[in-house]
């Protein structure tokens, strides 16, 4: 692994350093502006007086004071994301933060003028031309309205966030993102210091002990830290269960489905069909066991390679075999994808203080995306990159969109992202003459999908029981740990084994504290991926025009009305078992494949 300054991304088109004074006068810009939209536009939301044309102006002008703001926020995140422990770059998000929480103070009142109006004098403002644009945005508002406080309150929680959950969400970063563990890694004599994500890694390793000892080794440290990990998760928790109280909440979940644009009873039934899949999972880890000739099968052995000979993937390997796939399907999304190497918008490898996982961040309309990965040469990072680069070409795509509709829809947030995965797999399987690649690279695929779906459900099931359990009092670490290995056991039945430190699984998870229930989105996404790309074997090319429309329009439109071209119905409650037949399909094909080579190797 060597890193060189093409494998860190290149902040400069945003700001030509940290201490550049163009970022703290574009901060001040965006506070000015939202001083004088607030001296401008306040009052004048009258039903009685307020005109289509006037909101639409001021539309304009409210984003792009918050395009101007979200400049400098997003550069201080990503210099944070990359470098955590750096006391500069603390400082410097610390100072976007709190200059972001006073312009959103400042021009709060917008948006809770709008909820105000009644619908006689809304329904007109929805029809009305010069307001075509942001009609999806301002329904999506007013979605928001039976649960919005007074102006005051709305304020004091704001305030309150900033030393609140944000603080607690920031450190918790800080926490994961400079732990430094100790492990003798394989070939090697003594040991050494090393990143949480170098251990993970070693899950893919051929050695089981290998991956036992890595895998121990992060949850001991995550477990080292429960003071504080368990203090982020209570105060989390507690917030959103006060919030909820305070907003009048019919569920823990409903702030999500607003944002997300799903139904609750859409999300259940999606989760309850999951649930009732998990019998594919452990179907699989069964073969899998098999597969690997274990007597017995433990959860650091799900994503074991398949040969004692590890396939280690260069960087510039990874690179051409992605844009390979893409070009397969398009020639059009290879050159969207080529732009995030040509332009070093990826950081690529692992580092003391960087932010574990991976991530594309998109800004804003007119700003690229940029991607974090934590690449080590394993398959799955293989299959990450491609993910990855996926979410920056439905954020470029959608760039053509104003800043209210940049967004997807949470549901339709991982389409792009999965449906390259998918590319990619197939263009490996394609590709690749070894039967015994071929399989792996199947199973590789079907653990992904697992992962994405029945996983996730394990994850959002155990999120909500965190939450409702919360309600009842202060969690200790046997309790989180409890709730943790109940939810998993659901899932590995008796085909897995769970090791003792994984009681701490929930530990290092980020989606709990900086995205509340984020991770049912995955479920959602992966299934309507996979429903995309059989139409896409049915359809051929003429699929391709609608898929980019899809991930053009951005959050212009709700996950139902975008899905309709496709003929996907998600009120339809057979739909969401449609994926999960796809997988014993994929499992069927497996179970050929093994069957082919040991009749041509007996």
């Amino acid at each position: 692994m060597t890193t060189t300054p093409d494998n860190h991304w290149d902040l400069t088109p945003l700001y030509a350093a940290a201490n550049n004074p163009a970022w703290e006068n574009d901060l001040q810009g965006a506070l000015r502006s939202a001083q004088a939209f607030a001296a401008d536009v306040r009052g004048t939301l009258d039903e009685t007086t307020m005109s289509a044309p006037a909101l639409a102006l001021a539309l304009q002008r409210y984003a792009e004071l918050q395009r101007t703001g979200l400049k400098p926020y997003f550069y201080a995140q990503l210099l944070f994301s990359a470098k955590s422990d750096d006391d500069c770059h603390k400082a410097l998000f610390a100072r976007a933060r709190e200059a972001w929480h006073s312009l959103s103070e400042a021009t709060l009142f917008f948006e809770l003028d709008l909820l105000r109006l009644s619908d006689e004098a809304f329904a007109p403002l929805l029809a009305a031309p010069e307001l075509q644009e942001y009609r999806h945005y301002l329904q999506q508002l007013r979605a928001h309205a039976p649960y919005t406080l007074s102006e005051a309150v709305e304020q004091a929680l704001k305030r309150k966030d900033l030393s609140g959950k944000e603080a607690f969400a920031q450190l918790f970063e800080e926490i994961t993102g400079e732990m430094r563990f100790t492990f003798t890694f394989p070939g090697e004599e003594a040991p050494r210091e090393t990143s949480g994500e170098e251990l993970l890694a070693l899950l893919y390793h051929p050695d089981g002990n290998v991956r036992e000892g890595a895998f121990s080794t992060f949850l001991h440290g995550h477990a080292a830290a429960a003071t504080v990990l368990v203090a982020c998760f209570n105060n989390i928790l507690l917030d959103h269960g006060k919030e909820a109280e305070l907003r009048g909440y019919p569920q823990l979940m409903t702030p999500t489905h607003l944002e997300s644009e799903t139904e609750p009873a859409m999300v259940e039934r999606m989760m309850e069909v999951s649930a009732a899949n998990y019998d594919l999972g452990q179907e699989y880890f069964a073969l899998k066991r098999q597969l690997l000739g274990l007597k017995r099968m433990k959860n650091t052995d799900l994503y074991a390679p398949l040969s004692t000979q590890v396939r280690h993937i260069d960087f510039a390997e990874a690179r051409t075999t992605v844009l390979a796939a893409f070009a397969s399907f398009s020639p059009q999304l290879a050159e969207l994808a080529e732009s995030f190497f040509a332009e070093q918008r990826i950081d690529v490898f692992p580092a003391p203080g960087k932010s574990g996982g991976a991530f594309c961040h998109g800004m804003a309309p007119g700003l690229s995306p940029y991607i974090l990965t934590n690449y080590t040469g394993t398959l799955r990072d293989l299959s990450t990159l491609a993910h990855e680069l996926g979410h920056g070409v439905h954020f470029t795509l959608a760039g053509g969109q104003n800043l209210y509709n940049y967004n997807a829809p949470l549901p339709l947030a991982e389409t792009a992202s999965v449906f390259a995965e998918i590319l990619l797999t197939r263009h490996l399987l394609a590709v690749e003459t070894d039967p015994q690649l071929k399989i792996a690279l199947l199973c590789s695929k079907i653990e992904e999908i697992i992962a994405t779906t029945l996983r996730q459900n394990v994850l959002t099931c155990f999120e909500l029981a965190a939450h409702q359990k919360r309600g009842e009092g202060l969690l200790s670490s046997d309790d989180l740990c409890a709730l943790w290995l109940s939810e998993n056991g659901k899932l590995f039945g008796n085909a897995v084994e769970m090791i003792e430190p994984y009681r701490w699984g929930w530990s290092y998870i980020g989606h709990f504290i900086q995205s509340r229930f984020y991770c049912y989105s995955y479920i959602f996404g992966e299934l309507v991926t996979l429903a995309l790309y059989r139409r896409y074997q049915q359809e051929g090319a003429g699929f391709i025009p609608k898929y980019f429309a899809l991930l053009a329009a951005g959050g212009s439109q709700s996950p139902v009305e975008a899905l309709r071209p496709f003929g996907i119905d998600l009120g339809d409650p057979g739909f969401w078992q449609e994926g999960y037949d796809l997988v014993r399909e994929l499992l069927a094909e497996l179970r050929t494949l093994i069957a082919a080579k040991e009749e041509n190797c007996p």
